[in-house]
């Protein structure tokens, strides 16, 4: 019954669509021009997106990748776009970094509820990551920005770290309480099933009416449709993605998982009648820009 109440509560509510091309480039090992990234989120930026999470401020050393994220900040033009920028960060110098430009609407911060992956992917333990989190929400808040929490691991541990909804639900309390106001509960490694998806959205949002809560979901070809369902049909509203799926977690089990592809959110999105704001046209354009970079630099 909670399912189906969340899901006609906000049926009839518009969906946020975040694009990642951050998250989809930044694993490839080649270079991938910096031209070439800012010509593909320009094209991004005309299709309606909510948010672009287009760059990161980390260490170079870490993510080679995004090292030229200022450099294709400073060469996009925002001028006719609605679409809001998001960049990640690691900690407080990355945080002040990305908050010496304007442009930027939200940082994001991955936080993990597994020490293993934490460490893995900052570096921190759990209790030196939520200090830094702590620094970050006072300086994004006295700058007047927002932070999207990242709770990775959301749905599953594969490190054998203890895991369960109640973990989750815990976590989600303490973040809260902390100040964080859009929380995007985050399958790393494509470990979610659609029965955990639904229960911890279902319970999640209505207990967190402060809270903005969003799927960042990895999916293999075949399990992306029953994800989305679950995830929409527990109360989600706001939904991560990357055309054709492109990127993901080096660490996922199964090569085949990937990002959650923009393209099959728009066709569930577009069967049940669910606003998303998306320019066809522009879409369709984009697609062909992201092909033409993930076909040759990969």
């Amino acid at each position: 019954m909670g399912i189906l109440r969340n899901f006609y509560l906000y049926v009839m509510q518009d969906v946020k669509l975040i694009e990642c091309p951050r998250d989809a480039m930044q694993g490839i090992k080649e270079w991938i021009p910096t031209e070439k990234k800012v010509q593909y989120i320009q094209a991004l930026l005309r299709c309606g997106f909510d948010t672009i999470d287009f760059g990161s401020f980390v260490s170079p050393k870490a993510i080679p990748q995004m090292q030229d994220t200022a450099e294709v900040l400073q060469a996009l033009d925002l001028s006719q776009t609605e679409s809001k920028l998001l960049a990640i960060v690691a900690n407080l110098r990355g945080a002040e970094n990305a908050l010496a430009f304007p442009e930027i609407d939200y940082l994001g911060y991955p936080f993990s509820i597994s020490e293993n992956f934490q460490m893995r992917n900052t570096h921190k333990t759990i209790a030196q990551s939520i200090q830094v989190l702590e620094e970050i929400l006072a300086l994004a808040q006295s700058c007047q920005k927002e932070v999207v929490t990242y709770l990775s691991m959301g749905f599953g541990n594969p490190y054998g770290d203890p895991w369960s909804v109640e973990i989750v639900a815990r976590w989600a309390e303490r973040l809260s309480d902390m100040g964080v106001r859009t929380l995007s509960l985050s399958d790393t490694v494509g470990s979610s099933t659609a029965e955990v998806i639904a229960y911890l959205f279902s319970n999640l949002i209505p207990r967190y009416p402060n809270i903005e809560f969003g799927a960042h979901l990895h999916t293999t070809p075949s399990s992306w449709f029953e994800k989305v369902d679950a995830a929409f049909k527990g109360g989600c509203l706001r939904f991560d993605g990357a055309i054709q799926g492109f990127g993901g977690c080096p660490m996922a089990k199964d090569e085949l998982t990937g990002n959650m592809p923009t393209e099959k959110m728009l066709s569930y999105f577009t069967t049940e009648k669910i606003n998303t704001h998306i320019h066809t046209m522009a879409f369709e354009s984009a697609h062909n820009e992201a092909s033409k970079i993930f076909l040759k630099y990969h």
